[in-house]
């Protein structure tokens, strides 16, 4: 079974509560989600970094002491998940969010804790101890948690399928696996594509950060993951938005049914709670500089991932993640590309899977607004205007037209950082 058809759509906890989630506001998330956003095709939940962390706290990672159990994988922290007590794990947080018709996931760093190396825990199923099976000199320069693993060593695939086979026991479908692609790791990311088949579950695999991830990977990505970061995380600041057009131009065109670039996480709405960079606010992006957000997102196809408390972000996020024609481009679409980048102005185009309808999006990336008129022969439209039907998605506005020796041309008129969707139905 090809899992992730369509790009994957979903919630993440870290740009609102950073390292310190709970269960009530995981379920509170999954309920908006349940009751606001699956029929539109929203369908996981999932938990971010430090779930088996005690005492954390918000800010960043300072090498904290981990909930383990005897065989060096990880556990939830009681005191945040409930449910989790006397060893229970996720099992019934997992089955509350099944039972919303949703997907559960998790975050989790490469390789095995230094905490089970520097107590020597036994790895299950085998002989062997944590600090036979490291690789002390293999760390993540931004988390300490973790060592790598030796993978010369047998014990080392024998860990990952100790932690998969415990992970797919409690009903997890979506793995975050962190520190993989950047720098690119790749018998650590063949090991843990190995311990997820072994499992017989459907588990869809996420790999990131992705900092300046190459095209060179590519096979191997599709063959190991189903989706992958393809930049550092992204804030709400639109320099960061504003990168990722040239990312996505590069990784577009190479988008397919089970294997998705992906742009990171949403920034929309109410966040940072308790993140690990900056206080409660609603997002910093304009609502032109988010409709832009998505638009590139969706016409690029790359997954969407929630940043946001869902339950306190205000109604106009709620209009962004429901917009019919957006999802329609990110789900039913191809031939997805940039065709024009000129003094500010962006152009995108993709066909329909479902129709012989065309997609035009057009961006403004520079700081004032934008009025051009460009040929709708050169934007895919074919024939031109001649029977087709306009519509731009955000406003519901009809296309608007202007005569040209060429033949017909799109009128558009952009404020900064904004964008425009047009969906052109086909006269036949």
């Amino acid at each position: 079974m090809l899992i992730a058809q369509t790009p994957p759509m979903g919630w993440n906890s870290w740009d609102c509560y950073g390292l310190t989630v709970t269960e009530h506001e995981v379920l509170a998330n999954a309920s908006f989600i349940a009751d606001r956003l699956a029929s539109h095709g929203w369908d996981t939940v999932v938990l971010d970094s430090h779930w088996y962390d005690p005492a954390a706290k918000a800010g960043p990672y300072t090498g904290a002491r981990l909930l383990l159990d005897g065989f060096g994988r990880h556990l939830p922290a009681g005191n945040r998940f409930p449910s989790a007590v006397n060893g229970q794990g996720f099992t019934a947080l997992a089955e509350k969010i099944h039972g919303m018709g949703l997907k559960f996931g998790l975050h989790i760093m490469r390789g095995i804790p230094r905490q089970a190396v520097n107590e020597k825990l036994p790895v299950l199923g085998t002989t062997y101890t944590a600090d036979q099976i490291a690789d002390t000199t293999s760390v993540c320069e931004w988390n300490p948690d973790n060592y790598g693993l030796d993978h010369s060593h047998p014990g080392a695939q024998a860990y990952y399928d100790s932690q998969l086979a415990l992970l797919a026991e409690w009903g997890v479908d979506f793995i975050k696996a962190d520190d993989m692609v950047g720098p690119y790791f790749h018998v650590e990311i063949e090991s843990y594509r190995q311990a997820i088949d072994k499992t017989g579950r459907n588990i869809a695999l996420s790999l990131s950060p992705g900092r300046a991830l190459s095209l060179e990977h590519l096979d191997h990505l599709r063959d190991n993951a189903e989706m992958w970061r393809v930049s550092d995380d992204l804030w709400d600041i639109w320099e960061d938005v504003e990168a990722q057009f040239t990312r996505m131009a590069r990784w577009a065109p190479h988008q397919r049914p089970g294997s998705w670039a992906d742009a990171d996480m949403l920034p929309v709405g109410n966040i940072a709670l308790r993140a690990e960079r900056g206080t409660e606010r609603l997002s910093r992006l304009t609502l032109d500089e988010q409709r832009t957000m998505m638009t590139l997102w969706c016409m690029s196809r790359s997954p969407l991932m929630l940043g946001c408390d869902l339950p306190s972000s205000p109604p106009e996020t709620l209009e962004l993640l429901t917009n019919a024609d957006l999802l329609d481009v990110l789900k039913h679409s191809t031939g997805n590309r940039e065709v024009l980048s000129d003094a500010g102005l962006v152009l995108w185009t993709a066909q329909s899977t479902t129709s012989a309808d065309c997609f035009v999006a057009a961006f403004n990336l520079g700081e004032g607004d934008l009025e051009r008129a460009v040929l709708l022969a050169d934007v895919g439209v074919a024939g031109g205007r001649e029977g087709w039907e306009g519509r731009e998605a955000w406003t519901g506005a009809p296309a608007s037209y202007v005569p040209s020796p060429a033949g017909p041309a799109l009128e558009l008129r952009l404020p900064a950082h904004g964008a425009a969707l047009y969906r052109f139905k086909s006269p036949n």
